[in-house]
């Protein structure tokens, strides 16, 4: 059963997932975060070698955008200035000046700009509204096949032509709720639309949710057992949205009021990211992996370390890499790695282990929320992984927060 606890350290938000006492995921949100968040932008130059143009979209704020999006879903202008946007749709190639509607896909990470995409996406509990992709899909983890074809012709009714939707794993079989969600994100996608006739360049259109409330909806609801907070604001905020979106949870959130040991403490939070940012991680066998981000890649490498027991070479290799697996893929999810994963598993003779090595490592993958994707062994034994991209890696979140306070950590 999964618990989630939310409070406050060094004046950012914590959130960490656990399942029984395994951490599975943490975060520091900042409150200058803009992931998610819709503004109306303006194209300052076109890059026809590069297929992207890059678009302001805040004062001061600068973002990359791809000219593969679907141009059906640009909604553009001629100029930029103190008029309103005229919300027509534009299916001719964007030029300088142009204003369009965009989202942050992915936040700027070190010296890369953030990532726009004016293929909008709204994400519940148990499905995403789809803007660009007029499609109904479902998650590659639902396969009661004749259960989707019994929904497919309900959720076609009530999207029509104007959006498409992906129906998330937390979706199965919860038909009235999902199709209560499809409402709710239809109405918030149709104001936005709505407001934006009125509203100059720059403007902030929507800000999404904060992150607290997007690992509750990407949390499991089946298996989430308790949503634990000691803040009365985070407190009334989930409140609030658990009356309105997930009334099915509201049981589970419970005030934290022990004056005598905080939250921070009772569930270890502080030596839990001390913990998810160091280099060598050890394993219950005495074996260990070193992680080390780069600019390019995340290199993992898997050593036998301190184990001694009394099984042959070969057993105990294909056991220590088979713990490393799992162990690999909780540490993507903890520290939140993404882009190219190469992994250096302790090399192995036989065939045999080395198919069941890549079976449990896409079970483990699997289980991540976030698409995780196990691409293959190369001739030398290497592991090719790839994680998508989303917000910061938790040592990002982790060097800002303390550059912020001084290095003074509460």
């Amino acid at each position: 059963m999964n618990k989630l606890i939310i409070t406050r350290w060094n004046g950012r938000i914590l959130t960490a997932l656990f399942s029984e006492k395994e951490v599975l995921e943490l975060g520091l949100e900042e409150t200058s975060s803009i992931l998610g968040n819709i503004y109306i932008g303006k194209v300052n130059r076109i890059v026809k070698n590069l297929n992207s143009a890059f678009v302001e979209f805040g004062e001061g704020l600068t973002g990359y955008y791809s000219l593969d999006d679907n141009p059906m879903s640009l909604l553009a202008v001629s100029s930029c200035d103190s008029s309103p946007f005229s919300g027509g749709i534009s299916s001719q190639k964007l030029k300088g000046g142009d204003e369009i509607i965009v989202q942050v896909a992915k936040e700027a990470i070190k010296t890369k700009d953030p990532v726009l995409t004016s293929d909008l996406n709204f994400a519940g509990k148990y499905v995403v509204l789809t803007i660009g992709k007029k499609t109904i899909s479902f998650s590659s983890k639902i396969h009661d096949r004749p259960w989707k074809e019994e929904i497919r012709p309900r959720l076609a009714a009530e999207i029509g032509q104007e959006t498409g939707i992906i129906v998330r794993t937390n979706g199965y079989k919860m038909d009235d709720f999902l199709l209560a969600e499809i409402r709710r994100l239809l109405d918030i996608y149709r104001k936005i639309l709505k407001s934006a006739a009125y509203r100059t360049c720059k403007s902030l259109l929507y800000q999404a949710e904060p992150e607290y409330l997007k690992s509750l909806k990407g949390s499991q609801g089946k298996i989430l057992e308790e949503i634990l907070t000691d803040q009365a604001d985070i407190y009334e905020r989930i409140g609030n949205y658990l009356d309105e979106a997930q009334p099915e949870d509201k049981e589970k959130l419970r005030l934290y009021q022990d004056k005598m040991v905080s939250l921070a403490s009772l569930y270890s939070l502080k030596q839990a990211l001390e913990q998810a940012c160091q280099k060598r991680v050890w394993l219950k066998s005495g074996g260990y992996l070193v992680i080390e981000p780069t600019e390019a890649m995340v290199v993992i490498d898997v050593n036998t370390g301190k184990y001694s027991g009394k099984k042959n070479q070969e057993d105990t290799i294909r056991m220590i890499n088979l713990e490393a697996a799992r162990e690999i893929c909780r540490q993507l999810r903890l520290r939140n790695l993404s882009g190219i994963i190469m992994v250096d598993f302790i090399d192995m003779k036989k065939e045999e282990d080395k198919v069941l090595l890549m079976e449990q490592l896409r079970m483990f993958a699997a289980l991540d929320p976030v698409k995780t994707t196990v691409v293959d062994m190369t001739q030398l034994n290497l592991v090719e992984l790839t994680r998508k991209k989303g917000k910061k890696p938790l040592l990002e979140q982790l060097a800002e927060c303390r550059r912020i306070c001084g290095g003074q950590e509460q």
